[in-house]
């Protein structure tokens, strides 16, 4: 094995100690004390891996070892380290340090590529925050709007723009992010894979076919507030009864496909007494699927379900828009470096879709994209049972190691 194993599970370990949460795992929210601290030892593994290492006005943090050509696109290896609400160590982190130990490696190997190289630790991949994610990848190739900064808030009322210009980013200059997309040859991102697939396989890796299409939704429904003992059944104008429906509506839609899920993560009532029939019910709604044709044919039966429960229980309701990203497809070149990189160790190749979304489906927009899988005990995720074994992620970052030395040799 090219790639130092040990040192690898080592700042692994060591970066998952920041933002530790009394409740469990870690909470490592964009623009805030842990992120900064997480990004101030990244950039030290970044340096020590001999790396040109600088940021740029939304966050992203970037490691660069030139090629023979610095001319030339370069390879471009990524992922993030913000984490959801009580989280693990590894989704987004084991992409960003198999990177930087891929390049650790070549650095010391004393080994030059064609292409350069570069790692990119992505900020804001979650979207745990502000309810909206990919903000990093989003601006990097000029796809963040105004709007987002200012409109997406979290739970306290604090906008993204606000959180950035707390934390001395200058709002004016997250324009220049956008990267011209002919500097970039590729995109690798390796990941866990957050499924059972490869664990059922008993395989180590596997190699992405495509990332799912995401919706995220909210839903206001307003209804009548009124006393719990004096207010007859029928009578009543409940927003969260109405909710109840809808909530089991959506279960029913995603059981009619071959691969859509339907998430309620987020549901809330007000004013929130005990004895009080709620006035208004908020809920999110995250709707996934390979396919857009069929991702965009049940969200129109989702809007008709909610039409016909609110019209026929007398319920006002409002959907609006939080996140949209479309599907996307990983590309036959990287995916066959991939391919031929497990096929060298020996390895079973096995293709595998995400039924996550990940940085790679926007980068997917500007060049060629292509995931690796890393097998994911039980295949829990956004957990602190999260887990990825050392011999595992040892492998995944050997793969990368061989598909990077493919692409970024390539005349």
């Amino acid at each position: 094995m090219n790639i130092n194993q040990e040192r690898l599970w080592s700042n692994i370990q060591e970066l998952g100690q920041i933002g530790e949460d009394p409740k469990g795992g870690i909470t490592r929210l964009s623009f805030t004390e842990s992120e900064r601290e997480a990004k101030k030892l990244v950039k030290q593994y970044m340096e020590n891996a001999g790396l040109r290492v600088w940021e740029d006005a939304i966050g992203n943090l970037f490691g660069r070892k030139e090629g023979q050509n610095p001319k030339a696109p370069a390879v471009m290896i990524g992922s993030h380290i913000d984490s959801v609400f009580n989280g693990g160590i590894f989704d987004g982190p084991a992409g960003v340090l198999t990177g930087i130990e891929v390049l650790h490696t070549l650095h010391e190997q004393n080994k030059t590529t064609i292409h350069p190289v570069e790692v990119v630790s992505f900020t804001d991949e979650e979207g745990a925050r502000f309810s909206t994610g990919m903000l990093g990848s989003s601006a990097l190739i000029g796809q963040l709007s105004d709007h987002e900064l200012t409109e997406s808030i979290d739970q306290n009322g604090v906008s993204i723009a606000t959180a950035m210009e707390k934390f001395g980013y200058n709002l004016s200059e997250v324009k220049d992010v956008k990267r011209d997309p002919s500097t970039i040859k590729g995109y690798l991102e390796l990941h866990i894979e957050q499924g059972k697939i490869l664990e059922q396989e008993n395989l180590p890796v596997g190699i992405v076919s495509g990332i799912v299409g995401v919706t995220w939704l909210k839903v206001k429904l307003k209804g009548e507030a009124g006393h719990a003992g004096t207010t007859p059944m029928w009578l009543r104008k409940d927003p969260l009864a109405a909710a109840a429906i809808i909530l089991t509506k959506l279960e029913e839609l995603a059981k009619l496909q071959e691969r859509t899920v339907i998430t309620v993560g987020r549901i809330s009532a007000e004013p929130g007494g005990v004895n009080i029939i709620p006035s208004e019910v908020e809920f999110t709604i995250d709707l996934r699927d390979l396919s857009m044709e069929v991702l965009q044919k049940v969200e129109k039966q989702l809007h008709e379900e909610i039409s016909i429960v609110c019209n026929t229980r007398e319920i006002e309701f409002v959907i609006e828009d939080l996140h949209r990203l479309p599907s996307a497809i990983c590309s036959d070149a990287l995916k066959g470096a991939i391919y031929d990189s497990v096929s060298e160790l020996g390895i079973k190749p096995i293709e595998l879709p995400s039924g996550a979304g990940h940085d790679a489906m926007i980068m997917s927009r500007a060049s060629e994209m292509g995931m690796i899988f890393v097998r994911s005990k039980d295949g829990i995720s956004h957990n602190p049972k999260e887990w990825s074994d050392k011999e595992d992620l040892g492998i995944g970052a050997e793969v990368l190691y061989k598909a990077v030395l493919k692409l970024a040799n390539e005349e």
